[in-house]
């Protein structure tokens, strides 16, 4: 059995986790412990103080006891707003604290684009405006090419957390842009572990979603690969066998 840890600020969409867990049907554990929010705001001074040092550090141990080979951050917004170096120090910092190879959800998105052979992207994101920019600045960082950028103004969590199917597809279409080869969308809140196919199939092209390239990542960190369609493209890479 693999274990693969996340560490997820507050409750919104983290019953991702047991889905994904289920739709990989694999020797694959995905534990979650969750982090001190502190306030719900998408907003970036609020974001700094989310992704803190001592908030992902406190729940490090509680992983190492579920077995944990890897620890990822799963949230999105507090860690692209420290910018691509201070991202990278963020997990860094991770890593020591978790004594285990460590990453954040910023960082799987940029690996999977390069794991698509993607480039040119499209991004719709839940967040407001500005802070949706900052994750387009990451992304170039990276190496990819943003295309479009779209926020929906939405300033908590709490809030993307009840977004159902139809709020999901009319934010994908509408930041969609018909050069983009895929379309990303950041927010770790937004639930879209069962919707990623059928976007896929209504955009005609691979969709990133933040809890679905979370697991990726920390798959990749533990050297795992499996082959689950239903979580998209990105998960179609791997051969039919799991073990």
């Amino acid at each position: 059995m693999t274990a693969l840890g996340f560490l997820y600020p507050g409750h919104s969409a983290e019953d991702d986790y047991p889905r994904i867990e289920m739709l990989i049907d694999s020797d694959v554990r995905l534990p979650v412990v969750h982090t001190d929010i502190g306030e719900d705001a998408h907003r970036v001074d609020a974001l700094l103080r989310m992704g803190a040092p001592e908030r992902l550090a406190a729940g490090v141990e509680e992983l190492r006891l579920a077995g944990a080979e890897a620890v990822v951050w799963a949230c999105t917004s507090a860690s692209f707003v420290f910018g691509w170096e201070g991202a990278h120090e963020q997990v860094r910092g991770l890593a020591r604290a978790a004594g285990l190879p460590a990453s954040s959800t910023s960082f799987a998105f940029a690996y999977a684009l390069r794991e698509l052979g993607v480039r040119r992207v499209a991004v719709a994101a839940t967040y407001p405006e500005d802070v949706a920019a900052y994750f387009a600045e990451f992304l170039t960082a990276s190496g990819a090419e943003v295309l479009s950028v779209r926020g929906s103004g939405i300033i908590t969590a709490a809030e993307v957390g009840t977004w159902g199917w139809d709020e999901v597809l009319a934010m994908a279409r509408a930041g969609d842009h018909p050069e983009a080869e895929a379309i990303l969308l950041p927010d770790t809140a937004l639930h879209t572990a069962s919707h990623i196919a059928a976007l896929e199939r209504d955009l005609d092209k691979p969709v990133l979603t933040a809890n679905q390239v979370t697991v990726w990542e920390a798959l990749r960190l533990a050297d795992r690969r499996v082959n689950a369609p239903s979580l998209g493209a990105l998960f179609k890479k791997a051969p039919l066998i799991q073990a």
